[in-house]
């Protein structure tokens, strides 16, 4: 019996919340069961009846059996990667020295948005050599073709784009070149500039440090917008033949919870060390669920099957060591629906529903959520059965 107490405590904790009264109780005067508001009650084989109040505590919904279509798929390991499309890594262009941070591993961040200044000689002659050629163009400018010779025309509009465009090959920004032309002022000119997000998401690398020269190249933060993850599965040669561009999948995370996302690209070239060839799955991530490196099982809709009998797959159980659903008998006049289980033959699942080959007929009502409580409300009557014996 304490072998059977320790099976059990799992689902008699799920009875905790929902108060529930003994089968067999609470007898009214004329010696008729009384079923007060929110009582589940056992039935006579094995059968339970609950009425509006206790159901919906439980949660507990019904569903048909049903002919349908299930999806052929195909299983295989994943990791979850970060949408490069989605992403960008912030780098210097020339050597320069860090001086001031703007953003933290974490934050997140919007597109062109600050997020590391640093100060260069380089990049300070640079600027001067700008006001110095923006001076000198709009000089001419205001003087005219008719005073200013072609060849001094044509060099002052050349110096002043070859400068402009030097400052920017360096790093600055155009709104950052403008504030510069727009001031005028030769004390602007002191080599400091920003480096900005361009994307918009969430630091996901920031190695650097202040005062830190920095050579061109290296990458002081990364950017990536995690909204919309891939997940690279991992297939034999074979089977990836069968997956293409556009059909869909669903990804199965560590803590058992699945997202539905789609095929975008299948690799053309096999890992030279387990010899499969990766599919790209694109996968919606507004809950900010899967991370990257994170292993998951991806299940990749590559058909359907001939229709079959199929009830949702929540609604299958283990009941006395073999497949079960509990079927809805009858709705009584009274407002209670009498429930019972029934032992099944399962098929295969896919894409959430269950194959039924046996013990169901076209059109019963099956317990799609809920079914669990109900297991757990009719062992938690068979083990008082046993106390009293």
């Amino acid at each position: 019996m304490l072998q059977r107490l320790i099976h059990l405590l799992p689902l008699l904790a799920l009875l905790l919340l929902p108060p529930v009264l003994p089968a067999g109780g609470g007898h009214g005067a004329a010696g008729e069961e009384a079923h007060p508001e929110g009582e589940a009650h056992e039935e006579e084989g094995g059968g339970l009846a609950l009425d509006a109040e206790a159901r919906a505590r439980a949660g507990i919904r019904v569903a048909p059996a049903a002919r349908r279509a299930l999806a052929r798929e195909l299983a295989a390991p994943g990791e979850v990667r970060h949408d490069l499309y989605r992403s960008a890594q912030i780098t210097p262009r020339i050597q320069a020295q860090v001086v001031a941070r703007h953003a933290r591993l974490g934050d997140l961040v919007r597109r062109g948005q600050p997020l590391v200044s640093l100060s260069s000689v380089a990049m300070a002659e640079a600027q001067a050599a700008l006001l110095e050629a923006d001076r000198e163009w709009r000089r001419v400018r205001r003087l005219g073709r008719k005073v200013v010779s072609e060849k001094r025309w044509i060099a002052a509009q050349v110096a002043r784009q070859l400068a402009h465009a030097k400052v920017l090959a360096y790093g600055m920004t155009e709104a950052q070149v403008q504030a510069l032309l727009r001031s005028g002022d030769a004390r602007r000119a002191d080599g400091r500039f920003d480096l900005v997000a361009l994307v918009g998401g969430r630091v996901t690398r920031d190695d650097f440090v202040l005062g830190e020269v920095v050579d061109p190249g290296r990458v002081l933060l990364e950017v990536a917008d995690e909204s919309v993850m891939w997940v690279e599965a991992q297939l034999a040669p074979e089977d990836a033949a069968r997956v293409r561009p556009g059909q869909k999948a669903r990804v199965r995370a560590a803590d058992g919870t699945e997202v539905e996302g789609e095929v975008v690209q299948v690799h053309h070239r096999l890992s030279e060390q387990s010899r499969t060839r990766a599919v790209r799955i694109r996968v919606p991530n507004p809950d900010d669920r899967l991370h990257p490196g994170e292993l998951v099982e991806a299940r990749l809709r590559v058909g359907e099957t001939e229709p079959v009998l199929a009830v949702p797959e929540a609604a299958v159980l283990l009941l006395q060591g073999g497949p079960a659903v509990f079927v809805l008998e009858a709705r009584e006049a009274d407002g209670r629906w009498r429930f019972a289980p029934r032992p099944v033959r399962t098929g295969r699942s896919a894409g959430g529903w269950t194959e039924i080959r046996e013990g169901l007929r076209p059109g019963e009502e099956v317990v799609a959520a809920g079914a669990y409580y109900l297991k757990a409300l009719m062992l938690k009557s068979q083990l008082g059965e046993g106390h009293g014996h």
